[in-house]
């Protein structure tokens, strides 16, 4: 039996999630009720100096949110081990009280129905994000998390949320949820909803999934049923919210996932929306792949006296277990080249290729196809239905080659995949790194190949930082375009490694 089950108070007022009773606890009172509140009522300290600004809770219920209790074997970690352990796995850390890492997943002592499907998934070692993480979660307090994607940086707030919820009173009828967690995407959102419902399953935790592009009846009828743990996407929620099919009163744990993705993608109104209905003294975790100013802004509104993790550097970098390599190409010479590369590599393994347009996805697509691939493409203006099945078949290997714009490229989660090609370069760097992000995931090795064009120059200088701190070769070409030269003639320095063929391999 896991610490996290002894529960202090009225035993009756909570539930043993692995039995069948039914509703139990009282409701909530109406916090934030209209969803045009203004978000000032709710800004909290970011700096952590001092004590909170008082918080207007009165008829509020107490809610437990700190259920860390640290190991013997982390408490006998000296300074000098935490700080040599902190260094080797890149973990970099700010705030008040920051607890010590764990090394083992015992150590984070998670419930033994946790702990199964840690074990049934097969995981070695938490990540960094999760030896740091979890602590910091589990304590109760707000947390800003800056990780690459790929990163584990999922189960680092899914496994604390499960706790979070088995600790808090029943949801009574007419009850939102518990759990709230914003993404930028359908498809990270679903994808996140997979693992809430493969780690809460053994905790009878309830979860439904709110996006757009879909019909609402199936996730109205899910609200109106109860869900102790909800994953969004902001327009969808605010939808439902002003439809008045669920509520936020009972949220006391709020996630805003790829917060950098979401504010890129306009979303900052919505968010503000959203969190002003929610309780003021809530755990707010907020994870974000880049540091920019506008996402640093956000969180001092949102969070109150946080714990920083950065994994890695705050600095804009690439996943160093990608061979990255670029080429100076035309415009008109692209479609040749990636059917020259994908004669060299294509071997069965998952291949994904970025477009910048929903047009040229559909037209690449199509010219593949009629030579022979086997390629779909998935982009924002397809049906639900169709992204999603586009998706189970480049999962299943049944098509391996996948053309797709941005929509794909945070967030998405496929096992396997080998080859990234930016057929079109991105239009900023954080674009360029989430995209070469979809292969080298989990430990893997991957590769990523980019057509750079004379419209492209402006991201010379900035592209040649991150192949350097990743240890990446950069072509004399690229070189020239980064010291402002003009480009070279097209079709110079292709996908060459010491005289093997297009793409590294050798020539049969």
């Amino acid at each position: 039996m896991s610490r996290y089950d002894s529960r202090s108070g009225d035993p009756g007022s909570y539930r043993d999630r692995r039995s069948d009773s039914g509703l139990g606890g009282g409701g909530a009172p109406a916090y934030g009720s209209g969803v045009g509140r203004s978000s000032s009522s709710n800004k909290r300290e970011y700096d952590g100096a001092g004590s909170p600004k008082k918080l207007d809770l009165d008829g509020l219920p107490h809610f437990e949110k700190n259920f860390y209790i640290e190991s013997p074997s982390v408490a006998a970690m000296t300074e000098s081990e935490i700080e040599a352990y902190r260094q080797r796995r890149q973990i970099t850390v700010e705030g008040r009280d920051v607890p010590k890492p764990i090394k083992e997943f015992r150590d984070a002592a998670f419930p033994d129905y946790v702990m199964q499907e840690v074990i049934k998934a097969g995981f070695v070692e938490p990540t960094p994000i999760q030896a740091q993480g979890w602590p910091m979660a589990l304590k109760g307090r707000d947390l800003i998390g800056i990780a690459e994607t790929g990163s584990g940086k999922t189960l680092a707030y899914l496994l604390p949320a499960i706790v979070h919820v088995n600790a808090q009173p029943f949801l009574a009828p007419g009850d939102g949820p518990i759990v709230l967690v914003l993404a930028p995407t359908r498809e990270l959102a679903v994808q996140i909803q997979q693992e809430a419902a493969k780690f809460g399953a053994s905790s009878r935790i309830k979860n439904t999934c709110i996006y757009g592009g879909v019909p609402k009846g199936p996730q109205v009828r899910d609200l109106q049923k109860g869900v102790e743990i909800v994953i969004a996407t902001p327009g969808r929620l605010i939808d439902m919210l002003e439809s008045h099919h669920t509520n936020l009163r009972r949220v006391t744990y709020l996630v805003l996932d790829e917060a950098d993705r979401m504010l890129d993608m306009g979303f900052d109104p919505q968010i503000r929306k959203i969190v002003s209905q929610i309780r003021p003294d809530r755990q707010t975790l907020y994870w974000s792949a880049t540091w920019p100013k506008e996402v640093e802004q956000l969180a001092r509104q949102f969070l109150y006296n946080p714990y920083k993790v950065i994994i890695g550097s705050a600095d804009l970098k690439a996943n160093h277990a990608i061979r990255q390599h670029v080429e100076i190409v035309s415009e008109n010479q692209k479609y040749n080249k990636v059917v020259k590369l994908l004669e060299d590599i294509m071997d069965g393994s998952r291949i994904l290729i970025f477009m910048d347009t929903k047009k040229g996805c559909d037209q690449i697509t199509r010219q593949l196809r009629m030579d022979g691939w086997p390629a779909l493409s998935i982009h924002g203006d397809k049906s639900q239905a169709e992204r999603d099945w586009v998706l189970s078949e480049f999962k299943a290997g049944k098509s391996p080659i996948m053309t797709a714009t941005d929509v794909a490229a945070r967030g998405l989660d496929v096992k396997d995949v080998k080859y990234v090609i930016n057929y079109d370069f991105p239009g900023s760097l954080e674009d360029y790194v989430h995209r070469i992000g979809r292969t080298g995931r989990a430990g893997a090795k991957g590769t990523a190949y980019t057509f750079f064009t004379a419209a492209n120059a402006r991201f010379a200088k900035e592209l040649i930082s991150i192949l350097e701190e990743a240890g990446q070769k950069v072509s004399p070409e690229l070189a020239a375009m980064g010291r402002g030269a003009p480009p070279p003639p097209s079709g110079l320095g292709g996908f060459r490694d010491r005289g093997r063929g297009f793409g590294g391999r050798p020539r049969g």
